[in-house]
């Protein structure tokens, strides 16, 4: 039954990663995750819907990898840069690094529990506002606000990291 939709599928899957090699890997991961699914005895209502959305999210995963890898790389160009720095100054700047992630993440720590869902959700998973209001059961405009609170206790973070005046403490989300 499922193999009618393999042809739209890797069209599907060809037009959003522009590599037939790619598309093919990923309809077939999409198959085999259905199937597994569909064995294990899960109920499949739509299984074309179903497939689209296994491709989607194993795009997703694809560009996230990607990310993660172009990082590393970017990393290791920025530390084979920094061999060439006096070695007094690199735990500094770790140190400071260090500081910064602990700032952040206590302002993203304090913020309302939902509100800290909705800014996790949307800026660290890179999900949809919509999909994001539909998960949590609230309005798009309730998480685009959610968002816009939690980029601006990051905001004031970053002000009271760099010593502007009149900057509110880090934990300060306001």
């Amino acid at each position: 039954m499922l193999e009618r939709f393999y042809r739209e599928l890797l069209n599907f899957l060809h037009r959003q990663t522009n590599d037939r090699h790619m598309a093919a890997d990923l309809a077939q991961e999409s198959y085999a995750r259905v199937l597994a699914a569909q064995h294990a005895g899960q109920s499949v209502l739509d299984p074309r819907a179903l497939l689209y959305r296994t491709a989607k999210n194993l795009i997703t995963d694809q560009h996230r990898r990607s990310e993660v890898r172009r990082h590393e790389v970017l990393d290791t160009v920025a530390e084979s840069e920094d061999l060439h720095a006096p070695l007094h100054q690199r735990p500094d700047e770790a140190l400071a690094s260090q500081q910064t992630v602990r700032a952040y993440a206590e302002v993203i720590e304090n913020l309302p529990p939902r509100c800290r869902e909705a800014f996790v959700l949307h800026i660290i998973d890179g999900l949809p506002q919509a999909e994001i209001a539909q998960r949590m059961g609230i309005s798009v405009s309730m998480v685009e606000k959610h968002v816009i609170r939690a980029t601006m206790a990051c905001r004031r973070c970053a002000r009271a990291l760099d010593g502007s005046a009149g900057a509110a403490a880090p934990a300060d989300v306001g």
